[in-house]
C-alpha cells in the first residue's frame, strides 16, 4: 500500500558529470550544481545507479529518487509502466561544448544477452546552439558492415555519416542501434530509457583525464549498428496546439515515453493512475497548485517529478517546460 504522505510534486536535485566534452552552460544558465570545473551531462530525472537525482522537498528531502521509489512503491509509476521492473525513464540536460564521441547504444534483446537489463533509444530536443552547429544521425546511405569494419579501422567512418546542422526545437529521435554524436555547441535535452550503456566507435584521437586514448567499443559496435540512412524526420512528431494558458506540441511518443514541450501560463494537468508526470523547465518560472494551494514553484533548470494518481494540479506563471509520461 503506498503511504499517502509521501504522494506529492518531489522536487529534484540532478547529478552532474563532468565529461571532457562538457561546458559551463548548466550552471550558469540552469543553475546546476558542482563541484566540477565542467558540466557535460545533469540527469534530471534518474533513479539509474551511475547517477541517481535526489529530492530537495517535503518528508523525503534528501532521499535519493530510487530510495524513494523504493518507500513509495512502483505504483508511482502509473500503471502504464507496469511491464517495466525499474523505473524506466532518464532525463538529462547536456552541454556539448566539444563533440561528443561517434557511438551506438544496443537494444534490449543484446544488452539483455550480455547482462544488462536494457538498451537505450533516446529522443534529443535541441534547446539551443552556436551557429553553424550540427550533430551525425545515421549514414548518409547504406553501407555494408565490410565497409563500416574498413573505415573504423582507417579512421575515415566520418566521410560516411549522415550530418545535420541543428536549430533549436529540432527533435531527433534515436532509436537503439543507431549510430550519432552530439557536435560542439550544443544544448539539449536528452529523453531516454534508463540506461547508461554506450558503445563508442570514434572519438577523434582524444585523450582523457588520465592521459590515455578513450575506450572504444569496435566489436559491440560492429554487432548491434544498423547501417542505413534514418527514417525519422528531424521535428517534432505533432504540430502545435492551443489549449487556453497553453500552447503544447508533441515531441516523440514511443513505448518507453511520450514527450511535449509546453508553454505555461496557466493550465491544469492530471498525474492520473496511468502515469507519473515529469516537469523540466527550461525557461521562465511558476507555481504548481493543488486545489488552489500553491505546493511548490519552480524555474529555469528545475526538475519536478509528480506521482502517478497525484491527481489534477495546476502550473501558473510563465514557464517552458517539457513534460514527460510513460
Amino acid at each position: 500500500m503506498v503511504v499517502l504522505s509521501l504522494i506529492y510534486p518531489v522536487k529534484l536535485k540532478a547529478a552532474c558529470k563532468d565529461y571532457i566534452w562538457g561546458g559551463t552552460r548548466l550552471r550558469t544558465e540552469y543553475h546546476q550544481q558542482s563541484s566540477a570545473d565542467k558540466i557535460a551531462e545533469s540527469w534530471m530525472l534518474s533513479a539509474h545507479p551511475d547517477g541517481p537525482s535526489t529530492i530537495v522537498n517535503g518528508e523525503c528531502a534528501g532521499m535519493l529518487l530510487p530510495d524513494y521509489f523504493a518507500k513509495a512503491g512502483h505504483s508511482v509509476f502509473g500503471t502504464d509502466c507496469a511491464e517495466f521492473p525499474d523505473f524506466p525513464v532518464l532525463i538529462k540536460l547536456i552541454d556539448a561544448k566539444d563533440k561528443l564521441s561517434v557511438q551506438v547504444h544496443p537494444d534490449d534483446a543484446y544488452a539483455r544477452a550480455h547482462g544488462e537489463p536494457f538498451g537505450k533509444t533516446e529522443m534529443w530536443y535541441i534547446i539551443a546552439n552556436e551557429p553553424g552547429a550540427s550533430l551525425y544521425y545515421g549514414f548518409d546511405h547504406k553501407i555494408t558492415k565490410d565497409e563500416f569494419k574498413k573505415r573504423i579501422k582507417e579512421n575515415t567512418v566520418e566521410e560516411v555519416l549522415n550530418k545535420v546542422s541543428v536549430h533549436p526545437g529540432d527533435v531527433f529521435f534515436i532509436e537503439s542501434r543507431t549510430l550519432h554524436a552530439i557536435g560542439a555547441g550544443i544544448l539539449l535535452a536528452e529523453i531516454q530509457q534508463s540506461s547508461n550503456l554506450t558503445y563508442r566507435i570514434y572519438d577523434y584521437g582524444r585523450l582523457g583525464k588520465d592521459g590515455k586514448p578513450r575506450q572504444l567499443h569496435i566489436p559491440q559496435a560492429l554487432d548491434v549498428t544498423r547501417l542505413d540512412h534514418p527514417t525519422r524526420p528531424t521535428h517534432p512528431q505533432g504540430s502545435r496546439e492551443k489549449l487556453g494558458g497553453c500552447s503544447r506540441i508533441l515531441l516523440a511518443s514511443c513505448d518507453i515515453f511520450t514527450a511535449y514541450e509546453m508553454e505555461i501560463n496557466e493550465y491544469q494537468l492530471d498525474a492520473n493512475e496511468k502515469s507519473f508526470n515529469s516537469l523540466i523547465c527550461i525557461g521562465g518560472e511558476a507555481k504548481l497548485l493543488k486545489g488552489g494551494k500553491e505546493e511548490l514553484s519552480f524555474c529555469k533548470g528545475d526538475s519536478v517529478f509528480i506521482p502517478a494518481d497525484y491527481g489534477k494540479y495546476t502550473v501558473k506563471g510563465n514557464c517552458h517546460v517539457l513534460m514527460t509520461t510513460v
